[in-house]
């Protein structure tokens, strides 16, 4: 008869060490998964919209001063390139959805510290579905950023 004695130590040490390697391996297909494809955000309705916008801490107006219809092109001039790069840093990439059509709400932003006036927040929607945003100041020589909070407080 064979009898094999294990310290607890060691077992200890076996069970944490597998636990790190299997948190590890997590964590890596969890970043590769966003990586590929972010997380989709459904705003189909005006409530979603709005709460998605609220929940970022931003105060609006009650519903979208402005939609309209766009055609994202298929080829690009450099605005759309950049505003793509805007996106990408934020999860988002328009390039996926070339040719197709879109729609974009415009909510009047109330919250945008030291500007009181002319600021928006633009939801780019693509079957539902969010694949773009930004914040804009509307006046002569304005900006863009992302629709982060964070980013208008620093």
């Amino acid at each position: 008869m064979y009898i094999k004695t294990v310290k607890i130590k060691s077992a200890l040490k076996a069970a944490v060490t597998i636990l790190i390697i299997a948190a590890a391996i997590f964590a890596a297909i969890y970043a590769l998964n966003r990586l590929i494809k972010p997380s989709a955000i459904t705003l189909e309705t005006e409530s979603e919209r709005l709460e998605f916008l609220r929940g970022l801490g931003w105060e609006t107006s009650d519903s979208a001063i402005n939609c309209r219809k766009v055609t994202i092109p298929e080829e690009w001039n450099d605005v759309y390139t950049k505003y793509n790069e805007l996106q990408l840093k934020q999860g988002f990439d328009l390039s996926k959805y070339r040719g197709k059509q879109a729609e974009i709400y415009t909510y009047t932003v109330l919250n945008y510290e030291g500007r009181p006036n002319n600021m928006v927040a633009n939801l780019v929607i693509c079957g539902g579905k969010l694949v773009g945003a930004d914040i804009s100041c509307t006046e002569l020589g304005g900006f863009m950023q992302g629709i982060a909070r964070a980013e208008a407080d620093s």
